[in-house]
């Protein structure tokens, strides 16, 4: 079975009592099992959705905002307690193996116990990291491109392309950038972040953080309606809205979502919630 599942669809680190969680999804495309992004709350949200986590293949991380990593080596370090024993490939931009040796340092007094009191395969003999760049990243049964975004003051951020018998983009976190369309062409999905102007003053309000993450905001995220023309201009089979800012404001509804996107492009859309399954 092909699919995505949208395990956390937050945008930003914070976290609220019955809520979404940050960013993370799992790709299940010709018998492997991707996960992108490792926001608070990736684990949990694998085993809801089914998946063994003996079974983690490949991790793909898009960028190194903490809402995209921050349970990146818990995610590996439970599957290897679950009985993991198989090699995990982690792709990340430039820095993701500073991030990887420090939690490993981080736990090391656990595992050292662990590999003596229990047989366990060191758990740094499984894990592979990539520092990755433009282009292609992996050509091993399924394909996986990737193409820098503009997400200030971030220099490394990438949107990443899979195909296999299906094709799905990820836009990452990103500002409005037309250059994704011609990368996304044809996708039969594009998951792309989404900002709703309406609820950014909500935002600001409830972290009383004021201009400059407005600022950031505006400056680091793509607006709805232009997620719309991206879509369009892609010409892409289904749209997931994710990362959503806000994503958890109760005077927001998905209508909220969908009527800013109905003007620009009539294709399937839907708005991502935690748990969402799309069949591809």
């Amino acid at each position: 079975m092909n699919r995505v599942v949208l395990l956390g669809t937050k945008g930003g680190p914070a976290v609220r009592a019955n809520a979404a969680m940050p960013t993370s999804s799992l790709l299940e495309l010709d018998g492997r099992c991707v996960v992108v992004d490792c926001g608070l709350g990736v684990t949990k949200a694998l085993v809801t959705a089914g998946m063994d986590l003996k079974q983690l293949d490949l991790i793909f991380i898009t960028h190194l905002h903490s809402d995209h990593i921050l349970e990146l080596g818990p995610l590996i370090h439970t599957a290897w307690t679950t009985g993991k024993t198989g090699a995990v490939r982690v792709y990340g931009p430039p820095g993701i193996s500073t991030y990887w040796q420090g939690f490993m340092a981080s736990v090391a007094y656990d595992s050292d116990i662990r590999v003596k009191d229990e047989g366990r395969v060191p758990l740094d003999q499984l894990v592979t990291v990539i520092e990755y760049d433009e282009g292609t990243i992996l050509d091993d049964g399924i394909q996986v491109r990737a193409l820098r975004v503009p997400h200030p003051p971030l220099a490394d951020c990438f949107a990443l392309r899979f195909d296999g018998s299906k094709s799905v983009t990820f836009s990452g976190d990103t500002a409005y950038f037309p250059p994704l369309a011609e990368f996304a062409s044809g996708s039969d999905l594009l998951v792309h972040e989404a900002l709703l102007p309406a609820g950014v003053e909500l935002i600001i309000s409830r972290t009383g953080l004021g201009d400059k993450l407005r600022q950031h905001l505006y400056n680091s995220h793509t607006r709805v309606e232009d997620v719309a023309r991206i879509a369009r201009a892609a010409g892409v089979g289904r749209l997931a809205l994710n990362h959503l800012v806000p994503a958890d404001d109760p005077g927001i509804d998905a209508q909220d979502w969908l009527s800013q996107i109905a003007p620009i492009w009539n294709g399937m859309a839907e708005v991502g919630t935690d748990g969402m399954e799309i069949l591809l």
